[in-house]
């Protein structure tokens, strides 16, 4: 039986039922909505390249960039293109590799049940042939490729690459050409079995639909494939020392003006549930506070030319990783790292800072921001299984942005901002 939640503030219901496979179904039903978005997603990313597959007692370290390449993958039937299927019903698909999971989506106005059907029957019915595999190499290589033209993506695995001594998450999601290359078919179907198991999945659908309806659909649908009971995956991770590899880390390539991003390396990354929404809140609140667009700090950088329109800032947090960061476009790419050390070091070691007055209305800033994207089914869609993932509830964002005190935010961001924490990328023109 699904279980019923009601968010009175958020004017939101939420329906639950764990399938007797271990299926994660979630329904939140959208009245007036003419759009419906569906993920299927499992908990397996670019970082899970060291774990024990099923039914094996050994463990196995598997090539960088499998997990992408499994993604590309699934997409292909003997019959052909399944993105050929959903927009024949109507329907537009998409599907994404991140660190820590593949999901697998569609959005349509008509169609819902059968574009629904394909979903789960597409990702539950892998096809791999060691000629669709080695064809698929050459288009994923010349991806990869295209990435390491790409500078802002260059700046963002450099700053990960300078903060990470072992952890995976330095390593494209796509992989390398050379990784790659070790894919096989074999290997495809070792992941597939590993992490596409049912109990380590979950489905998420929002829209204008009726709840029971999508769950009969659904237990009928995964009633007719045989899936035996399994454990939870066992992964591996090497510890990862607290300091960074690099201070500093400076590319050179074919840009106009140079890029900069400074990033600080969470010491403790091992946050799960209602404390790591509250830290990651908190954290976000904190950067919006210190350098969003209603900071002095951010009016002094862009008056002296230090920052220009691209600047941005961000904070990820996963099971195992997390890590701050700040920069963009810069002709002062040095003075640049400068600054934003010395505001940020300066902010959790003094006081004078923080207006608590600024900091409410930051808060309330959010709350709005957070309440009108619920608005968009992609975004609810795209976010939910992420927080339920890490034992968060999306849901439950506005209450902790309400209770968060001044001193939450502080300690918050002391957790992350650390002197040892800190690396810098550049990237450079040629000379």
């Amino acid at each position: 039986m699904a279980q019923k939640k009601v968010f009175d503030q958020l004017d939101e219901t939420l329906f639950h039922e764990t399938l007797t496979n271990g299926l994660d179904v979630y329904v939140l039903p959208k009245k007036g909505f003419n759009k419906t978005f569906a993920t299927f997603t499992t908990k397996y990313g670019s970082i899970d390249d060291h774990f024990t597959p099923l039914g094996q007692k050994e463990s196995l370290q598997v090539p960088d960039g499998i997990a992408h390449f499994l993604e590309h993958k699934l997409f292909e039937k003997e019959h052909g293109d399944v993105f050929h299927d959903f927009s024949k019903q109507g329907a537009s698909a998409n599907a994404f590799t991140s660190f820590t999971r593949t999901a697998y989506l569609f959005s349509t106005t008509t169609n819902v049940e059968k574009n629904l059907e394909t979903l789960l029957d597409f990702v539950q019915e892998p096809y791999f042939t060691e000629a669709t595999v080695n064809k698929e190499k050459g288009i994923i290589a010349q991806e990869i490729n295209m990435y390491n033209d790409n500078a802002d993506w260059r700046l963002f695995f450099g700053l990960i690459e300078a903060m990470y001594h072992k952890h995976p998450v330095q390593v494209d999601i796509a992989g390398t050409v050379k990784s790659i290359d070790r894919i096989t078919a074999d290997l495809l179907y070792t992941c597939y079995k590993t992490f596409y198991h049912p109990s380590n999945m979950l489905l998420f659908v929002t829209g204008n639909v009726q709840p029971e309806e999508v769950f009969k659909q659904v237990r009928d649908n995964q009633e007719k494939k045989p899936f035996t009971d399994q454990a939870p995956v066992e992964r591996f991770f090497e510890e990862e020392d607290k300091s960074v590899s690099e201070a500093k880390k400076v590319i050179h390539m074919t840009v106009q003006t140079p890029k900069c991003l400074i990033g600080f390396k969470d010491p403790s990354p091992t946050r799960q549930g209602k404390e790591m929404l509250q830290h990651e809140v908190a954290v976000n609140v904190a950067l919006d506070y210190l350098l969003g667009k209603s900071s002095s700090a951010y009016e002094r950088l862009l008056d002296e030319e230090i920052i220009d329109e691209s600047f941005s800032f961000d904070y990820t947090q996963e099971d195992g990783f997390g890590f701050l960061s700040a920069g963009g476009d810069t002709t002062k790419p040095d003075l640049l790292a400068e600054e934003i050390s010395a505001l940020l070091l300066d902010a959790i070691s003094s006081e004078s800072q923080w207006d608590a007055q600024h900091v409410e209305e930051i808060k309330k800033k959010k709350i709005g921001g957070f309440l009108r994207s619920l608005n968009s089914p992609e975004y609810i869609a795209n976010q939910f299984t992420r927080y339920q993932f890490n034992e968060m509830n999306l849901f439950d964002v506005v209450p902790v942005l309400e209770q968060l005190s001044l001193r939450d935010i502080q300690a918050a961001l002391k957790a992350v901002v650390t002197k040892d924490g800190q690396a810098v990328c550049q990237i450079l023109p040629k000379s």
